[in-house]
This record gives C-alpha cells, sequence and structure tokens, in this order.
C-alpha cells in the first residue's frame, strides 16, 4: 500500500494506559514543538525549524528499546528524537535561539546537532550512509552496539540511500532504520515522489521490513522488541516503517495542503487519543509537561549571547 497525505488511518482504538514518564515526555516533546512555532510567530526566533508534531510516539517508543551505548542519528524533524534521548528542553532552546547553555554553543541551531551517542543533520540522503560508516565502526571494533537512523519517506529519492542499503545488507551492519512516513515529503504527497513502496526497495536488498500501523506506545514496543535486539545480536539491517502524520508544517508556517488534508490529519491525533480515553492521567501530565516548557521558555529566553570560540 502507498501511503498519501489524504489516505485515510482511523484514530488509533487501541490505546493502552501509558506510564506517567512516557505520557508527560511525549507531552513535552509536543509542547516543546507548539512554543517554537509560537516564538517564530512573535519573531522571537530566527532561521527555521521543522518539528515533529504527530510523530512524537516514535522515539518515545523506542527508547527502553534503544542501550546506552547505541547511536541515534536524526534529521530535519529530529526535536523529539533528541529529547527522548535525553530529556534536555533547555539545552536544545537554548541551541535553537543561540543562547547559553546551548549544546552545540549555539552554531548548529535547530537541525545541527551533536551530543554524544546523538548526531542530526537537515541534508536529506547524508544521514544513512553516516550511520552505516558508525554501525560498521560498531561491528568492525567488536561493539555489542546498534545504531539508529531516522528518515522520512521523501529520504526515498536520493541514492545515496540505496548505496548505504547495499553496504548495510552486504556487511550485515547493526542498522535499524526507521522511517517516519508521514505521507508528504515537504509539499509533494508520496505518490508523485515514491514508485513502488519502502518494503519493496528494502526487499531489493534482502533488507528486513517491518510496518508499524499503530500510535500506542506499548503496542509498539513489544512489537519491535526482538526485532530490534536481533539487529544487535546478530547483527543485521533492519527498515521500520512507520504509518504516521505530520500535524504541522513542513518549516514554521509553510503548510501547502489543503484545509481538509491539515483537519484530517489532526483528527488522527495520538494527542486527541490519549486525552479521551485517560483523561485524568492526560490533564495532570500535560499541566506538568506545559508548566515545565513555559519554565524553560522564560529561563532561555533571559539567558545571554551564545559564545563559541572555533576550537
Amino acid at each position: 500500500m502507498t501511503l498519501t497525505a489524504d489516505t485515510p488511518v482511523r484514530q488509533d482504538s487501541g490505546l493502552t494506559r501509558l506510564a506517567d514518564e512516557d505520557l508527560t515526555t511525549l507531552l513535552v516533546i509536543r509542547h516543546f514543538e507548539t512554543r517554537l512555532l509560537q516564538l517564530f510567530d512573535a519573531g522571537r526566533l530566527d532561521g527555521t525549524t521543522h518539528t515533529c508534531l504527530g510523530q512524537e510516539y516514535v522515539p518515545v517508543a523506542l527508547r527502553p528499546l534503544l542501550e546506552a551505548d547505541d547511536c541515534i542519528v536524526s534529521n530535519h524533524r529530529g526535536h523529539g528524537h533528541y529529547l527522548a534521548r535525553f530529556d534536555d528542553p533547555a539545552g536544545l532552546l537554548a541551541e535553537i535561539m543561540g543562547r547559553a547553555g546551548a549544546i552545540c554553543n549555539g552554531v548548529g541551531g535547530s537541525q545541527h546537532l551533536y551530543r554524544e551517542g546523538f548526531l542530526s543533520s537537515g541534508v536529506q540522503g547524508q544521514t544513512l550512509p553516516i550511520a552505516a560508516g558508525i554501525a560498521l565502526q560498531h561491528r568492525l571494533s567488536g561493539r555489542h552496539a546498534l545504531v539508529a537512523v531516522f528518515m522520512g519517506d521523501g529520504t526515498w529519492g536520493e541514492g545515496a540511500v540505496y548505496e548505504a542499503l547495499n553496504m548495510a545488507a552486504l556487511w550485515r551492519l547493526p542498522l535499524l532504520i526507521l522511517v517516519e512516513h508521514n505521507g508528504i515529503a515537504q509539499s509533494t504527497p508520496t505518490p508523485m515522489h515514491l514508485a513502488g513502496s519502502i518494503a519493496g526497495r528494502a526487499a531489493a536488498f534482502r533488507v528486513e521490513h517491518q510496518l508499524v500501523d499503530t500510535t500506542d506506545v506499548n503496542t509498539i514496543r513489544a512489537q519491535l522488541r526482538t526485532a530490534v535486539s536481533r539487529v544487535r545480536d546478530l547483527p543485521m539491517p533492519l527498515v521500520v516503517e512507520f504509518r504516521t502524520t505530520r500535524l504541522g508544517p513542513h518549516s514554521k508556517g509553510d503548510d501547502a495542503r489543503p484545509a481538509e488534508a491539515v483537519a484530517a490529519a489532526r483528527a488522527r491525533d495520538w494527542c486527541t487519543g490519549y486525552e479521551d480515553r485517560f483523561p485524568e492521567q492526560f490533564a495532570a501530565s500535560d499541566r506538568a509537561a506545559r508548566d515545565r516548557i513555559d519554565a524553560v521558555v522564560t529561563d532561555v529566553q533571559q539567558r545571554p549571547l551564545a559564545t563559541w570560540s572555533g576550537r
């Protein structure tokens, strides 16, 4: 099946109660991303940013499946990947705003982050070859670790992706390829840029593929636990395709989708599903997350500008 921006996806009816920590993390990411858009609208941020609104559950679901020695390679829409890994909204916001305490002294900004065991790039297609190289180093050095690389469906039009898949398959690299397939590449619906399917393209290299068609964090963990362990233990590459949705614009306010497509995306938001099913737990977690992000924004805006020696 080829997903499009208008593919009907039911609101997940199988949502199960989350641990408070997981729900709070989901909502910290949600409020962080929402506040970024508000700060841009208010003229408090420069440059650009790409939020993961609607896709927050993906890195949160994967969090306990990844070990401390595993490496994460993220993309342009990577704030949620970072926050699920490090729980550091202050450092991330300082980086985006160029303030003291920034992860990379304000040099990397929204898209290009580096911290031990984590890096991101806004260059489409670049991350998979980098991740393959790190995975090769892991294997040659005998490290019992994998590399998890996030990418979108639009990146599957890049030739570097297939060179990296070829090497990953031939060399049996511990490479976990996580595809957040939201049905649209910037402003182009999937059928207009992707011939065939992601599963078919993975199969061409004899790389295993799994489709995740739920937003329930507990179900995703149960579905992927064994497969992720196989990537690390055998080792072997694996493509996991998440059937997800993008709620916000591509970047800041540039949403070219028709109003009905945006409304359909919001109708299947995981956040609404959890709020409807577990209202008391949701209200408490939402309040805690909102208060935390409000405090972070107030703090970071008052900090001096970041400095960088260039060394």
